[in-house]
């Protein structure tokens, strides 16, 4: 893999203080996002494919933007969807987000605040907490990058919500929007220091739900000011463990040691402040800090791909070819987002389930949807009652949700996949010019 910084983050930084409104946690989906747990469920082979794909409308967003609504049938009957297929040569595709990492919004709320003509939601999320007395944050589970700059890193495997991973991919797995301005699927993996003196202390998180065993995490104020606890709980194996009772939280302010404490706690994280979060070994590592050290916290992600914006989805086709391994059971809804093999347009594509209009499909039959629409490279996202497809015709003040949610209404997520109209100069929603996105 070729590194590439795409952002170096001096303690110092500012973020987004404001905090976001949470919808409280829908019932009914048991482990988390919108993926619900499938008592008696039709298994079909890794191969399943959904029949022909009829585009039954076509309609202009924005030059670059076409949404479309389609047929098709699947294992669970008939099956109805929407896309948005996005040239990228006109129009520009980037990452919806509520005003900080820990908090959910609907992808409706998010379009419009951010002047986006059409999105889908994104990643699975943290919605439902098993430790006791620890708050669910409501955020990603994967990576996200936004203007060129890393928001948030991927929790460890063990730790992530939704379905089982296929062979071969990760929570670090995201799509999104290069600096070539072509959509690809590839993966970021979080790299990053704590130094101080001679001391280096390796930093293994960013903004994110959980650490792993024995790592040390930055939160900057862009996290928002839910509770850090729930980042040393569970292993990287196995999401309901316990939570640790070796730990450490550091607080730097302005690139100084302010405060050192064994107990990891919350609130909002003022401008220009840094906590470091550490478990086991990284919790001793952190200890040998002192109120006054001078610290430098630096981090990037490394991948094959300068991402000006990217949001985690595990991959489900690759080449044109479904993956193997991919889930079988239990016909939803779903989302997904694709590339095509030039990198020039990227699919969005929600398909309806659990009524008697939509059946929905299953994982292995969504990368075959994805396939038949024109995708090279797809991954799935957040499903069940997280998925929706929201747009924003000419003329129409604000988007509205063009596909049926199956909770009957619009759900608060964590992040999502915008699309903007174009202006001159670079698609807007594509990050800035500064493919790196360094951040002093």
């Amino acid at each position: 893999m070729t590194g590439w910084v795409a952002a170096v983050m001096v303690v110092g930084v500012g973020g987004i203080p404001a905090r976001a409104e949470v919808a409280p946690p829908p019932g009914g989906d048991g482990a988390g996002s919108g993926e619900r747990p499938y008592g008696r469920v039709r298994r079909l082979p890794s191969s399943a494919e959904v029949g022909d794909v009829r585009f039954t409308s076509s309609e202009k967003l924005a030059s670059g933007a076409t949404f479309r609504t389609f047929e098709t049938s699947g294992s669970g009957g008939r099956v109805a969807g929407d896309l948005v297929d996005v040239d990228l040569r006109q129009a520009g595709v980037g990452l919806l987000r509520p005003p900080v990492v820990a908090a959910r919004r609907t992808v409706s709320a998010m379009a419009d605040a951010q002047h986006a003509v059409a999105g889908v939601n994104g990643d699975f999320f943290n919605i439902s907490e098993t430790h006791p007395g620890v708050a669910p944050t409501g955020s990603s589970s994967g990576p996200e990058v936004d203007g060129g700059r890393p928001l948030k890193g991927a929790v460890p495997d063990g730790q992530r919500f939704g379905p089982s991973l296929p062979p071969g991919t990760s929570a670090e797995d995201v799509i999104g929007v290069g600096a070539d301005r072509r959509g690809h699927v590839a993966r970021l993996r979080l790299t990053g220091t704590v130094r101080s003196g001679r001391t280096s202390i390796a930093l293994r998180g960013l903004n994110q739900y959980a650490l792993p065993v024995g790592g040390v995490g930055a939160f900057g104020p862009e996290w928002g000011d839910v509770s850090r606890q729930r980042a040393v709980c569970g292993t990287d194996q196995k999401r309901s463990d316990p939570c640790s009772t070796e730990t450490a939280e550091v607080t730097v302010r302005r690139g100084v040691v302010t405060g050192i404490s064994g107990t990891v706690s919350g609130g909002a994280i003022p401008s220009g402040t840094t906590v470091l979060v550490g478990r086991e070994k990284g919790a001793d590592a952190l200890r040998r800090l002192k109120p006054g050290d001078r610290v430098r916290v630096a981090y990037r992600f490394t991948g094959p791909v300068r991402f000006r914006f990217a949001v985690g989805g595990f991959p489900i086709l690759r080449h044109g070819s479904p993956l193997d391994g991919l889930s079988a059971t239990g016909p939803a809804p779903r989302t997904a987002a694709g590339v095509s093999r030039d990198g020039r347009h990227f699919y969005l594509v929600v398909v309806d389930g659990r009524s008697e209009q939509s059946g929905g499909v299953t994982v292995a039959e969504l990368a075959s949807l994805l396939d038949k629409a024109g995708a090279d490279d797809a991954v799935n996202l957040d499903g069940g009652g997280s998925s929706a497809l929201v747009a924003r015709f000419p003329g129409e003040p604000a988007v509205t949700v063009r596909n049926t949610p199956s909770d009957g209404t619009e759900r608060a997520v964590a992040n999502g996949i915008g699309v903007f109209p174009s202006f001159p100069g670079r698609p807007s929603g594509s990050g800035p010019d500064d493919p790196n996105g360094r951040v002093h």
